[in-house]
C-alpha cells in the first residue's frame, strides 16, 4: 500500500502509517508492516553509525574535520556527565552519548521536507523515558537495596506524616516516567507544527500575485529564522533530555 506523500492538514505530518504490508494467515491474522516511524528510527540508527564510520578518519594522525566535530561532541558530554552525575562515576558516559546522538539526529531528521521526526511520536518519547526511568531505578535497587526506600521518607518527618508524604513522594517519583518524554514530545511537535502551519499560509500567499509575492518576502526571511530556530530547539531538546537523565542517575545513585 503506497500512501499519499502530500501534507493536507499540521498534523498530518505525525500520523504514522505503513509504507507496505504483508497479511498472511500464519498462526491466525499475522501482518508485518514497515512504518514511517519504522523507517526513520532505522535510519536514524543507521545515520548515527554512519557519522561514526566516517569520522574514524582511517586511524590517520592528522584528524578530519567530522573526526575533530565529533571528538569535540565527545567532550562537552564527557563534561556533561562529570559535572551531573560526578567524575567517580564516568562509566555512564557511552550510554549518554549514544542516547544524546540518536535524540538529536532523530529530531534533525524531522527537519527535512516530507521527513518524519522519530521523537513526535508519543509512544517513542515515553518509551525512552520509561526504560530511563527503569533503569535508574534498577541502578538504585542495585547499588541501595532495600535502604532505597528511604527515598519516600524525607528525613524528620513526622510518625503521622509518613503515608501522606509517601503517597506524594511516590507520585513525584512515578511522574518522572512521563515527564521526560512528554517535554520533549511537546517541544518537537509544537515546533513543527507551527512551521508547516505558517510554510501553507506563506505558499498560498506567494502564489495570490506578483505584488503579494513581492511583499511576502519579509515574512518569508522571518519564516527561515524560524527554521534555524527549529534547528537549535533539536539540539537543546536533545541535550535537555541527556542533562535531566544524567540528574536522574545522580538522584538514584546518592539517593537526592
Amino acid at each position: 500500500m503506497i500512501h499519499n506523500i502530500f501534507i493536507n492538514s499540521p498534523l498530518e505530518q505525525f500520523e504514522v502509517v505503513p509504507f507496505f504490508q504483508i497479511t498472511a494467515p500464519i498462526l491466525g491474522d499475522f501482518n508485518l508492516a514497515l512504518t514511517n516511524l519504522g523507517l526513520y528510527a532505522i535510519i536514524t540508527v543507521f545515520l548515527v553509525l554512519g557519522l561514526h564510520i566516517v569520522a574514524n578518519n582511517s586511524h590517520s594522525l592528522i584528524p578530519s574535520k567530522w573526526s575533530v566535530a565529533l571528538e569535540s561532541a565527545y567532550a562537552s558530554i564527557h563534561g556533561m556527565v562529570k559535572d551531573q552525575i560526578g567524575p567517580a562515576h564516568e562509566i555512564y558516559t557511552p550510554f549518554i552519548y549514544s542516547l544524546f546522538f540518536f535524540v538529536v539526529i532523530a529530531n534533525l531528521n524531522g527537519n527535512i521536507p516530507y521527513g518524519f521526526t522519530v521523537t513526535t511520536s508519543i509512544m517513542v518519547a515515553i518509551g525512552l523515558s520509561v526504560m530511563i526511568f527503569l533503569g535508574v531505578t534498577v541502578l538504585g535497587l542495585s547499588i541501595h537495596g532495600v535502604h532505597f526506600f528511604a527515598y519516600f521518607i524525607p528525613s524528620g518527618t513526622p510518625l503521622g506524616l509518613v503515608p501522606l508524604l509517601v503517597l506524594i513522594e511516590l507520585i513525584s517519583y512515578l511522574a518522572r516516567a512521563v515527564s521526560l518524554g512528554v517535554r520533549l514530545f511537546a517541544n518537537m511537535v509544537a515546533g513543527h507544527t507551527l512551521l508547516k502551519i505558517l510554510s501553507t499560509f506563506l505558499a498560498q500567499l506567494f502564489t495570490a500575485s506578483i505584488l503579494v509575492a513581492v511583499v511576502t518576502l519579509i515574512p518569508f526571511a522571518v519564516f527561515v529564522a524560524l527554521i534555524g530556530l527549529e534547528l537549535a530547539v533539536s539540539l537543546i531538546q536533545a541535550y535537555v533530555f541527556c542533562v535531566l537523565t544524567c540528574s536522574y542517575v545522580r538522584d538514584r545513585i546518592e539517593l537526592h
